[in-house]
């Protein structure tokens, strides 16, 4: 086993380093989205998602307590997570960033309580709120799965801070 090239304790970690060493992760890219209070369709990109369970089927996901959509989670009682593919990279940049109205021009369809399914992603789950934790400057959702569906689409991946593809340079 390699040495590691640098090495921190908890008791100085580095926020910006310990995001450099996340960032080895490669992780699929997701856009998660709900409904407002009065019916707006709402979404935002995460890379945090991870199965939890197959039986029952359950998800998780992580959301900034930061994150101007936060009210909007915690009480609708569902999301969506869309999972995207190689060619969604423009779809994750604009939920990545702020905006009035991040679903002009975007195609979808609404999916479990009206949320958003966006028609570009590879996979949906359809999800059930079944609980929220505190995590840190994060609140970590776990979710139900109540319906799916995939296509045969590769996915984007994110990668040492930028989007990248099965096999580019991995």
């Amino acid at each position: 086993m390699n040495a590691l090239a640098t090495e921190t304790t908890v008791d100085r970690i580095d926020p910006l380093a310990l995001r450099d060493v996340f960032g080895q992760f490669a992780t699929g890219v997701t856009v998660v989205t709900t409904l407002t209070d009065d019916g707006a369709p709402i979404g935002l990109a995460a890379n945090s998602f991870s199965s939890v369970s197959l039986d029952p089927p359950l998800v998780s996901w992580n959301l900034s307590l930061n994150a101007p959509s936060l009210s909007a989670f915690r009480t609708s009682p569902s999301f969506i997570i869309n999972i995207l593919c190689e060619n969604s990279k423009d779809l994750a940049l604009n939920f990545a960033r702020p905006s009035e109205d991040k679903f002009a021009g975007v195609d979808w369809r609404p999916g479990l309580n009206g949320a958003p399914v966006l028609n570009q992603a590879s996979a949906v789950l359809e999800c059930e709120t079944v609980q929220r934790f505190p995590g840190g400057d994060h609140e970590i959702y776990l979710g139900r799965v109540h319906q799916f569906n995939r296509c045969e689409k590769a996915p984007l991946l994110f990668y040492k801070g930028q989007f990248s593809q099965i096999g580019a340079g991995l």
